[in-house]
C-alpha cells in the first residue's frame, strides 16, 4: 500500500499536485467529446458498420464503468500517482494510435485505450483532492470540475475547425492527444512520492466492503441518475429543438447555453457543497431547476426556449456536487479511492441506457411528451437521492470493521 510522503503537503509539491491536476482534468473527456462532431468522417474514412458506430458511441460509459472499477485495487497496488501516470500515457497512446490506424477494429481498440486511461484518472481525482488538499476539497473540486467542463466544451467545439484546417478528422483527434502529453509533466515528479506509510492502510478498505453499505449505493443512484441526464440532454436535446422548429444552428446554440452555463457553476457549486448547510438548499435549487426546465419544454418548447435551455443547464451542475460529496464521505485517502471507483462504476452503469431509452420513447411515439415526462421522474428520484446522501456521514462508519468495533465497545 502506499500514500504520500510526510513532505507531500510541502508548498512546492502542493504546488505541482495542484497543477498536475488541473492539466489532468482538462484532459479527462476529450477522448470522448472530440468524436461526436467528426463521427460522419471517421465513419465514411474507416466504412464503420452501424454496429461499430453504435459501440464506439457507448465506449466512454463502458469504459468508465468497467475500468474504473479496476482503479482503487490497481492504486493500491502500484501508488496513486504511479497510476495516473500511467492511465495518461495510455490515453496519450491511444489519441494518437487512433487518429492514425486504417481500419475500423483498431480505431475501437485504441479509442478503449484512451477512454480506459481516462476513466482510470476520472476515478483517482477525488482521492488525489482527499490526499492532498483534505481542508480545501471545496475550492479544488470546484477548480478541476470547471477545468473538466472548459475541456468538454474545448473538443466539442474546436475539433471541427481543427480537422478542417489540416483538411482530416485524424488532426482534429491527436489535437488533443498533444495536449494531453503537456499533463505529464508534474506526475513524472509525483511518482516519488508513493511510498510505504504504515499510517493508511488501503487495503482494508475495498470496493465489495462499499456495496455492502447503503450510504454506497445512495452516492452511486445520485451520480447515475445525474449522469443519465447529462447524457440524455446533451444527446437529444438539439433534436428536440430542431423539432420545436428552430435551424440546426440554433440548436447548436441553445446546447451551448445548456453546456456553457455550467462552467462558472462548476466553481460555484463545490463551495456550496462543502458547507454544513449548504446540500439541501443548493440541490433543492439544482433540483428545481430541472423540473421547470422539462416542464416548459413540455408545454411551450419553443417560447422561450432560451430560459428552458438556462434552467436545464444550471441542473446539470449536480455533476460538480456529487464529486464534491465523494470526498467529503469519506475520511481519509483509501476510503474516497474505493467510494470514488464504486460510485462512478456503478453510476456510469445506471447512466449507461439513458441516451438509448430517451431516444426509444422518442420513436415509439413520434414526440418528446414522453421522454420529457420520463426525464422529470428521473430528476425526482435525482432529488431523492440527493437527499439520502445529504447528511454528514463517513463511508469508514459503515465498513464492516468499523461496525464491529462499535458492537465490541458496546
Amino acid at each position: 500500500m502506499t500514500s504520500p510522503r510526510p513532505d507531500a503537503d510541502a508548498p512546492k509539491t502542493r504546488a505541482l499536485v495542484l497543477i498536475g491536476i488541473v492539466l489532468l482534468a482538462f484532459n479527462l473527456r476529450p477522448a470522448a467529446s472530440s468524436v461526436g462532431p467528426v463521427l460522419t468522417e471517421i465513419g465514411e474514412s474507416l466504412q464503420l458498420s452501424g454496429a461499430e458506430s453504435g459501440l464506439l458511441t457507448s465506449l466512454p460509459v463502458l469504459a468508465f464503468a468497467g475500468f474504473g472499477a479496476l482503479t482503487p485495487r490497481l492504486a493500491r497496488t502500484i501508488g496513486p500517482h504511479r497510476l495516473t501516470l500511467a492511465a495518461l500515457v495510455a490515453a496519450i497512446a491511444g489519441l494518437f494510435g487512433r487518429s492514425l490506424v486504417t481500419n475500423s477494429a483498431l480505431f475501437l481498440v485504441f479509442s478503449l485505450l484512451a477512454l480506459s486511461g481516462m476513466a482510470s484518472a476520472n476515478v483517482l481525482l477525488p482521492s488525489l483532492v482527499k490526499r492532498h488538499f483534505p481542508n480545501r476539497i471545496g475550492l479544488v473540486t470546484a477548480i478541476y470540475s470547471t477545468t473538466m467542463t472548459i475541456g468538454v466544451t474545448a473538443a466539442s467545439v474546436f475539433t471541427v475547425p481543427i480537422a478542417q484546417q489540416y483538411g482530416s478528422w485524424r488532426a482534429g483527434l491527436a489535437a488533443w492527444g498533444l495536449l494531453a502529453v503537456l499533463a505529464v509533466g508534474p506526475w513524472i515528479g509525483l511518482i516519488a512520492h508513493d511510498r510505504p506509510d504504515g499510517n493508511d492502510r488501503p487495503a482494508t478498505i475495498s470496493m465489495a466492503a462499499v456495496a455492502r453499505t447503503r450510504l454506497g449505493w445512495m452516492l452511486a443512484l445520485f451520480f447515475g441518475l445525474q449522469s443519465l441526464q447529462a447524457y440524455a440532454v446533451f444527446g437529444w436535446f438539439p433534436n428536440l429543438f430542431r423539432s420545436a422548429g428552430f435551424s440546426a444552428t440554433d440548436a447548436g446554440m441553445l446546447l451551448g447555453v445548456i453546456t456553457g452555463i455550467s462552467i462558472p457553476l462548476a466553481f460555484v457549486v463545490p463551495a456550496i457543497t462543502v458547507r454544513p448547510r449548504g446540500v439541501l438548499p443548493l440541490l433543492a435549487v439544482l433540483g428545481a431547476c430541472y423540473l421547470i426546465g422539462y416542464t416548459g419544454l413540455l408545454v411551450s418548447p419553443a417560447n422561450p426556449a432560451l430560459l428552458w435551455a438556462l434552467l436545464v443547464g444550471i441542473g446539470t451542475s449536480t455533476f460538480p456536487m456529487v464529486l464534491t460529496l465523494i470526498g467529503l464521505r469519506a475520511r481519509t485517502a483509501a476510503g474516497t479511492s474505493a467510494l470514488s471507483g464504486f460510485t462512478q462504476s456503478v453510476g456510469y452503469l445506471i447512466a449507461a441506457p439513458g441516451p438509448f431509452l430517451i431516444g426509444l420513447l422518442h420513436d415509439l411515439t413520434d414526440g418528446w411528451t414522453v421522454p420529457l415526462l420520463v426525464l422529470i421522474a428521473i430528476a425526482l428520484g435525482l432529488i431523492w437521492a440527493g437527499v439520502m446522501v445529504s447528511r454528514p456521514d463517513a463511508i469508514e462508519d459503515h465498513l464492516p470493521s468499523a461496525q464491529e468495533a462499535t458492537a465490541g465497545r458496546r
